[in-house]
């Protein structure tokens, strides 16, 4: 049985692009991959995320104020763990301009990245990091599997 989700979708810039219902489905993708995946810890029952896409003033802002970088940075995620009865906390930002322009900087199609970076910023609301080489490495075959599933290319490919 798929993990229960709680998805709240804020929208502080204009995005018809990436609906709510397209979002969720990214989110339960990614909820379903690490399930299977075999979190550590708590078996994953539920999700309450929130994924706001935001401006690059905003995500300027909170990339100063929570990591102590002056830039706008793709994904933001603020991951509040897992509790004992499997439920796992965070938020995800996503800084559209940014999303934009490395699509375009990369030649992906918007949706194509759009869909990497909420993935990502997912997996990193669930725990997975990528601080060591093993752990990049995990990380990193989970998005590109899912990924691929949805055909959409392996993003790690130059």
């Amino acid at each position: 049985m798929p993990p229960e989700l709680h998805l709240a979708v804020q929208y502080a810039v204009d995005a018809p692009e990436l609906p709510r219902w397209r979002v969720r489905r990214w989110v339960q993708q990614a909820l379903l991959a690490a399930a299977r995946d075999g979190l550590p810890g708590p078996a994953l029952q539920r999700a309450e995320l929130t994924i706001r896409f935001v401006d690059a003033d905003e995500g300027r802002m909170l990339n100063h104020d929570f990591r102590g970088r002056d830039y706008a940075t793709n994904v933001l995620t603020f991951e509040y763990g897992i509790d004992p009865e499997g439920t796992a906390r965070g938020d995800v930002v996503v800084c559209l301009p940014a999303l934009q322009r490395e699509a375009q900087e990369q030649q992906k199609p918007l949706l194509h990245h759009a869909a990497h970076l909420v993935i990502h910023g997912v997996f990193h609301a669930l725990g997975y990091d990528h601080e060591t080489p093993e752990d990049a490495d995990r990380m990193e075959k989970l998005e590109t599997t899912l990924l691929a599933t949805m055909r959409i290319p392996d993003p790690y490919v130059a």
